[in-house]
């Protein structure tokens, strides 16, 4: 088993990283209406550009794991900010369900934090 690990652990950085890139770059193509969006919220609008900063570069670092250790950590703290900031509603079981799935990627990246990105990774080429 401990022979399928390093594939498991990519395999796993790939699942983390895929929503934070795709949903990153989808909001440059819409960066009118998730500003909108966020304002509703009361975000300031401004924060798109660093919201879309996170997401695609925090998430293209996870995937090929380099300085795998700094973008989990602040994965983790922007899913869980924007998960209390946007899906926190307590009387809406839909949006507790979106809050609960920002809690475990958090705790998915955690693990992450505490592990590393794992041999196959450009954090393990560079420490050789």
């Amino acid at each position: 088993m401990k022979a399928l690990y390093p594939v498991v652990e990519l395999v796993g950085r790939v699942l983390l990283s895929v929503i934070f890139i795709t949903s990153g770059w989808g909001k440059i193509g819409a960066i009118a209406g998730t500003q909108g969006y966020m304002e509703m919220m009361g975000v300031p609008g401004i924060l798109i550009y660093p919201t879309i900063l996170v997401e695609v570069v925090g998430g293209l670092f996870v995937l090929v794991g380099y300085q795998t250790r700094i973008a989990a950590v602040l994965l983790a703290g922007f899913s869980l900010v924007s998960g209390f900031l946007f899906h926190f509603d307590p009387s809406n079981q839909m949006e507790m369900i979106s809050f609960m799935k920002n809690v475990t990627i958090a705790g998915g990246f955690l693990v992450l934090v505490a592990h590393g990105a794992g041999k196959i990774s450009v954090d393990a080429k560079v420490a050789r």
